[in-house]
């Protein structure tokens, strides 16, 4: 992702619906969760860094890009510049690992969930986050530097192959689905934007309606995926 969309989005996600509700869904991951040192792979500025550091994590944010580490450091929060294919960290020295919209990023996936896993103490979790269904593949996805959207199965495959244990894998996004689809059409770039205030609210409520609702087996915008690394 550029510096500029790096930037934006962190001027925006403080209030911005879709990274607020992002913000509760990894938050409600770790409930149950013994807190102990976590790695965000591909962090940006740290948002959800920030949310790792508030339930008591020993958490470092970890971001290929410059100005993406800046923010993050400006923000007070452990920094490392890194390759998400290439983890400076001892094997079996994590608790969690938590990659959030970063693999759609990256050519070799393979080698990026080969690395959580070789970082991850046994029995150690790893969260992910991706963009679903590559339908939705848009002008967005260009500017914001995807490789690819993925189906639940392929992403399921590439963890498995990795040596992960598949606990939980649910769509998000999903009551907003038939608008994305239909914006996506027209779409000239990233849908990085500053919302009016009263379409912001109107979105966070559906979102949030969402967490009620049993529609995490359909088809959504995103997928997230809880995982184990084995014994």
């Amino acid at each position: 992702m550029e510096g500029t969309e790096v930037r934006k989005l962190a001027a925006l996600e403080g209030t911005h619906w879709w990274y607020r509700e992002r913000r509760h869904l990894l938050a409600r991951q770790l409930r149950g969760l013994i807190p102990g040192r976590a790695l965000d792979v591909g962090a940006a500025g740290g948002g959800n860094t920030r949310v790792l550091r508030d339930h008591g994590w020993d958490a470092v944010a970890l971001e290929y890009g410059a100005e993406g580490a800046a923010v993050a450091r400006e923000r007070g929060l452990a920094v490392v510049r890194a390759d998400a294919t290439a983890l400076p960290v001892a094997p079996a020295s994590l608790d969690l690992v938590v990659a959030f919209d970063i693999l759609e990023h990256i050519p070799d996936d393979d080698a990026a969930v080969a690395e959580a896993h070789r970082v991850l103490r046994p029995g150690g979790t790893f969260l992910v986050a991706v963009p679903a269904d590559p339908r939705l593949w848009s002008a967005h996805d260009v500017a914001v530097d995807h490789v690819r959207r993925y189906t639940r199965s392929q992403l399921l495959a590439v963890l498995e192959r990795g040596g992960f244990t598949i606990e939980t894998a649910r769509s998000w996004n999903v009551l907003l689905r038939p608008v994305v689809a239909l914006r996506r059409r027209s779409s000239s770039g990233s849908d990085l934007e500053d919302l009016h205030p009263v379409v912001n609210f109107g979105l966070r409520a559906i979102i949030t309606a969402e967490r009620y609702l049993p529609v995490d087996g359909w088809p959504g915008v995103s997928l997230l995926v809880r995982a184990r690394r084995g014994d």
